[in-house]
């Protein structure tokens, strides 16, 4: 058994291997204060010959024993795989999946299990750790090690994987994969930070990176495991260089055909007629001739960038695609939304929902709700294709995940805007960066649906096409130029700052001087979409008449009892009588949700008067429940009342009671004093006009019958009736 350990924001972090599944391919423990991951690794003995693609699974799941949970539903085990997980599982793919040979195809799988949570130490981070450690001992061939960190912000000093309890008080969370040169992969979002403090926050996860890389390096030379042989695709150059001849000049032709199907058309015939030209003389080689096609493709497209500034659809390198925008297309929805750029659209749906709509979320540490949620829909029709119509895929998890981190920022606060928020994007047609039109597109449906939204955010797709010394930073991508190209960097925001950013390369890396330089023409694009967007839509428009009407109200959380009643009586009698759905969240916030704002208001003014704290001079309108020989009790709000002792009723003396009020009728009253038990007493002639000529009496002292038991009031000393036991 080997281990090694460093040390990460105070916590001892271990690398073990050689205790637990040994009969992998490769397999590590790793732990960060409490928190274990094990990740186990392995790959099929041969390859596969039928796929033209490195078929990788990368697998994370989380066990709700590793927290000292139990999971909910009936069957109390762990169903289908969360959101989280499937996003931690393609956070650890992307990164390790450029570090495998091209020739490698044998079916290879990473499993990561968390076996142990301690709710503060977070284990997605680990398992980019662990994937790179076990296929660093494992005999797969794998040009690593990774290694992956999270960066948080606290009090603008920077934290590399902060605690759950740090990350309450960051104003960022950037998950950062890098080698041991530079930065690989990057995830996250934050609160509108400007692209020098994301620098910084690159610069600054590159250190522990480093350490955590040279942790890995000492494992496998102590391990010194023996990588499989890699066998090169076989080749043939004559036959590659007769390919070149036949299409070299049509490639260029084909691939500066501006629309997308009919570049593509032309690229497909050109294959066909270079399959066809060598069938005879290289039978059973379509394969290989189609790879010489590709190349060949890839090369010029390349080249004519670099070389010219020109990319297929005539744009400079820092040209954004002709921008149209619609809103308000779907009458009955709240909100929706039609952003097209280029040849990518997205039609953005919004729904605004009350309380009772919040996605519960049941996971291994802390059970969570979700007010606002954006799902990304791909159909195959969207790029003119047939194909599976099912579950979500993974990368619609992904997509959506994005964008929705994206849009939250520019969300109004909960307390002015109550409502559970969920976004549909669905995309309609796609050639590059449809996840940014959907953060385009949501930002419009908010405004549409008349959210006092913060501002716009908008997104935008940034390429790189890079030749050794020559590079070319590309705005806005097409979906060709992410395929053929290097990088595939996605940055959301405002004007103030990113709200979210997501890179992915294909090489081994880029220098922080290129990521700066990418930085400032991504703002520059996304500062031109916020342009169009402002255009469109400057601010937020009336709301549906479709959508419901919430209203909110702060309470004091020692209330909550009270507004609840016993078995729910009080809050189920303003359910009926206001036609309202009532919500009472544990911090005390109050929601009434309708299609009527009058029957919220009148919701609200409810539980404001049962949860009020009444003071002396206040009025209210009651009605008189019951009547007493020394006054009568009147209800000013539902289960709340107090007393207007029989002298307060009418400014001149009254013998009776009931020759004033009767049970069931309507009074206004003014509170004149809280006692120290908190009871009430109310007037009605302090609110009535004084007779003509009435002269103000010094105030006598009266005793209190509130406790209405036969005995009178026995506050002042009165002695109680010996009663034996």
């Amino acid at each position: 058994m080997k281990t090694y350990e460093t040390k990460i924001n105070g916590n001892t972090l271990t690398i073990e291997s050689g205790r637990i599944a040994r009969q992998s391919a490769g397999s590590v423990i790793v732990t960060h204060g409490e928190t274990t991951v094990l990740v186990a690794v392995n790959a099929a003995k041969e390859a596969r010959e039928d796929i033209d693609f490195f078929p990788l699974q990368v697998e994370y799941r989380e066990r709700h024993y590793a927290g000292g949970k139990i999971p909910g539903g009936f069957f109390k085990r762990e169903a289908r795989p969360s959101e989280h997980e499937i996003l931690t599982s393609r956070l650890t793919d992307r990164p390790i999946r450029p570090l495998f040979p091209k020739s490698f195809k044998n079916e290879t799988q990473v499993i990561i299990t968390v076996l142990s949570s301690d709710g503060e130490n977070m284990a997605d981070t680990l398992a980019g750790v662990g994937a790179s450690a076990a296929l660093m001992l494992s005999d797969i061939p794998f040009n690593g090690p990774i290694a992956t960190v999270r960066v948080g912000r606290v009090k603008d000093e920077f934290v590399v994987n902060p605690t759950r309890s740090q990350m309450e008080e960051s104003d960022m969370e950037i998950i950062v994969s890098g080698n041991d040169q530079t930065i690989v992969m990057v995830e996250g979002e934050a609160e509108l930070i400007t692209e020098e403090v994301f620098l910084d926050a690159m610069k600054f996860a590159h250190e522990p990176i480093k350490e955590l890389i040279d942790l890995q390096n000492k494992l496998a030379k102590d391990l010194s495991v023996d990588k499989r042989e890699v066998h090169e695709e076989e080749s043939d150059d004559d036959l590659e260089k007769a390919v070149s001849d036949l299409v070299s000049s049509k490639i260029d032709k084909a691939i500066k055909i501006p629309d997308k199907s009919d570049r593509e058309n032309a690229i497909s015939l050109l294959k066909d007629e270079a399959v066809g030209a060598f069938e005879e003389s290289h039978p059973e080689s379509d394969k290989m001739v189609n790879n010489f096609v590709n190349s060949q493709l890839k090369t010029a497209f390349r080249e004519q960038i670099l070389s010219d500034g020109k990319r297929s659809d005539g744009r400079k390198t820092t040209d954004i695609r002709p921008i149209t925008i619609e809103t308000g297309l779907l009458p009955r929805t709240h909100g929706s939304a039609l952003f097209t750029r280029g040849e990518t659209q997205a039609i953005v749906v919004l729904t605004m929902g009350t309380p009772r709509d919040e996605q519960i979320i049941d996971s291994m540490d802390l059970d969570e709700k979700k007010k606002f949620f954006l799902h990304y829909n791909f159909p195959p029709y969207c790029v003119g294709e047939t194909g599976r119509v099912g579950f979500t895929s993974r990368r619609e998890v992904g997509h959506g995940n994005l964008a929705e981190r994206a849009v939250k920022q520019v969300l109004p606060d909960y307390e002015d805007f109550p409502y559970t928020i969920r976004m549909v994007s669905e995309i309609t047609e796609s050639n590059g960066s449809s996840s940014m039109a959907s953060v385009c597109g949501g930002s419009l449906a908010l405004m549409n649906a008349g959210a006092p939204s913060k501002g716009h955010v908008a997104g935008i797709a940034m390429g790189l096409i890079k030749d050794e010394d020559r590079y070319a930073i590309l705005s806005d991508i097409l979906g060709a130029e992410d395929h053929l190209g290097d990088m595939d960097f996605k940055v959301a925001g405002t004007r103030d700052g990113i709200s979210a950013i997501q890179l992915d390369l294909k090489i081994d890396g880029i220098s922080f001087e290129l990521m700066e330089e990418a930085l400032a023409q991504a703002k520059a694009g996304r500062n031109h979409i916020l342009d169009e967007m402002y255009n469109a839509v400057p601010e937020p428009m009336e709301m549906s008449k479709y959508a419901p009407k919430v209203l909110s109200l702060q309470i004091n959380p020692e209330k909550i009892g009270g507004l609840i009643g016993p078995g729910g009586k009080t809050i189920k009698k303003i359910i009926a009588d206001t036609e309202c759905d009532i919500n009472v969240d544990d911090d005390g916030i109050v929601t009434a949700a309708s299609l009527d704002l009058k029957r919220c208001e009148e919701a609200i003014e409810i539980v404001r008067a049962i949860t009020l704290e009444p003071e002396v001079g206040m009025e209210f309108d009651g009605s008189v429940t019951r009547l007493m020989t020394f006054g009568a009790f009147v209800e000013f709000a539902p289960g709340r009342e107090g007393l207007v002792h029989i002298s307060e009723l009418e400014w001149n003396r009254v013998e009776k009671v009931e020759d004033v009020v009767k049970p069931g009728d309507p009074i206004r009253v003014k509170l004149i004093k809280v006692d120290d038990q908190g009871r009430l007493d109310f007037s009605r002639k302090a609110l009535l006009e004084k007779p003509e000529g009435w002269v103000d009496r010094p105030p006598r002292e009266r005793s209190d019958s509130r406790n209405r038991g036969s005995h009178g009031n026995r506050r002042d000393g009165g002695k109680r009736p010996f009663k034996r036991r």
